[in-house]
């Protein structure tokens, strides 16, 4: 009955008797006709335990189990190799019912272009320890510099860099892991209210490790919740009760969020004649305030702003909160939901049926008018393109873009066989939290001991025009360094 046993890899060449070289053990004794055959009893001891003679038991029986350790059901416990059975013998253990490892779910279990894409955004955002601004102010006469500086910062208010997707594309990845994380979950056979627990403890432990992260070299906690971690904490629990529900109300709750957040801000009243904008909004920034229509999402003046106001000083500051100078905004969650559950839609997409040219077909399609709507929306003044308030014209134009982009990389590297390349990507991408921290933790204690063991005269090497790419590029590689050798021995940081 080979249906009934399952060997791990490592355990397939078990022992066998010497007259049997098909693996079943020692022949048993022939008898004679009309003689009674030997009784099979089921020994819950080994047989000298109870009395018997365990050379006449093994003669018949062959060899009791033998203990080993190998993946014999989940988690890897230890277990007992059972003997396959002789001819006419019934085995010890017998079940009628599938064994859970044999129920496999055809989707893969991770994706190789989540994980670059992943990896990728994550390098963007420890890359900006090469300053490249500063190289470029030394050049200001180069467009090059001025290009890679531009794309390296965030732009004033309306517009988008390329640094300004870094947070849209990891808030997006989050929303395409989970019917991963569920299904794998699942597959593990956790119950359902648990997988719920978690699901809450993981949002606040992402809360609270962006506070943390915000509140570094502060003399007392910095309650702030603009932080990419806290962002995505905040929204992951509602989208983890959508996952829950069928696809289309997914398409339900984001058009409620973006249509519903629209409505609250164009409601607000937008500031008069006599606000005053110079004790809220930089100089810089004045000219990007808009008028009309438009002027319910100025920096610093609109609801998200007069909610912070209220909000943020209920906890205790070294000082009472007035206005964010970036006009960040912890009401940014709800559409920053949005953009998780543009995710979560594309990651149903990727494990669901289908050919996956026609998935990346569908994610080209979906990017390319999600980018158009969002366009749209910001040139006829209805809901500028702001990513520091995240407006809903913001969530459709990034995710339309981070849509194109995952259909781009799983069809390159998941579809056509060329993801040997992302290899350096993919180890980034594996080990995002713990690039996140480190990249926020480590990175000057790099350069420092770079200075101090490899650097000589650092007047003369701060004199370069270069030294802090030199600096950026020591740390980066160091990071990478790190994040490689936790990838090759598995160690990865999850919440």
């Amino acid at each position: 009955m080979p249906g009934l046993f399952r060997l791990s890899p490592g355990n397939r060449s078990a022992p066998t008797g010497p007259s049997d070289p098909s693996g079943g053990g020692p022949e048993p004794r022939k008898t004679a006709p009309g003689e009674p055959g030997p009784t099979v009893r089921r020994m819950a001891h080994f047989p000298g335990e109870i009395g018997l003679n365990p050379s006449a038991v093994r003669a018949t029986l062959g060899d009791p189990p033998r203990p080993f350790r190998g993946a014999v059901s989940r988690g890897n416990r230890p277990g007992i190799l059972p003997r396959r059975p002789g001819p006419g013998m019934m085995p010890r253990i017998m079940s009628t019912k599938p064994d859970p490892i044999e129920e496999i779910d055809s989707t893969p279990r991770r994706l190789d272009s989540v994980d670059a894409y992943r990896g990728a955004v994550m390098f963007l955002m420890m890359a900006e320890v090469l300053e490249l601004g500063r190289v470029a102010r030394s050049y200001p006469g180069s467009p090059i510099w001025q290009a890679l500086a531009f794309h390296q910062s965030h732009v004033l208010w309306r517009g988008c860099s390329l640094h300004d997707m870094i947070q849209p594309s990891f808030s997006f990845l989050v929303g395409v892991a989970l019917p991963f994380s569920m299904a794998s979950r699942a597959r593990r056979g956790e119950p359902a209210r648990a997988a719920v627990v978690h699901a809450a403890w993981r949002a606040f432990v992402l809360v609270a490790l962006g506070v943390l992260l915000r509140s570094i070299g502060r003399k007392q906690t910095n309650y702030t919740f603009e932080d990419t971690l806290s962002q995505i904490g905040l929204g992951y629990f509602p989208l983890y009760l959508i996952a829950l529900a069928r696809p289309f109300w997914r398409w339900v709750a984001l058009a409620a969020i973006l249509v519903g957040y629209w409505g609250a801000f164009a409601l607000y009243p937008a500031p008069g004649a006599g606000f005053d904008y110079p004790a809220l909004v930089a100089p810089a920034d004045m000219e990007h305030l808009a008028t009309g229509f438009a002027s319910h999402w100025n920096k610093n003046s609109n609801l998200a702003w007069a909610f912070d106001r209220r909000f943020l000083n209920l906890f205790p500051r070294e000082s009472p909160f007035t206005h964010n100078g970036g006009g960040y905004a912890t009401l940014s969650f709800i559409p920053t939901l949005g953009t998780m559950l543009l995710g979560l839609i594309a990651g149903g997409w990727l494990r669901g049926q289908g050919g996956p040219w026609g998935k990346v077909g569908r994610m080209a399609l979906a990017g390319a008018i999600g980018v158009a709507s969002g366009m749209a929306l910001d040139r006829l003044g209805l809901c500028p393109a702001v990513k520091r308030i995240w407006t809903p014209s913001w969530v459709l134009f990034s995710g339309g873009i981070c849509l194109a982009t995952l259909g781009a990389a799983h069809g390159a590297v998941d579809t056509a066989g060329a993801g040997r390349w992302t290899y350096p990507l993919r180890v980034v991408g594996r080990n995002s939290i713990a690039a996140y921290c480190l990249a926020h933790l480590v990175d000057k204690f790099f350069i420092s001991n770079f200075h101090t063991h490899f650097i000589g005269d650092m007047k003369k090497f701060e004199g370069l025009p270069y030294h802090h790419i030199i600096d950026g590029t020591v740390a980066l590689a160091a990071l990478w360094l790190v994040l490689f050798w936790m990838d090759r021995r598995r160690v990865y940081l999850k919440i």
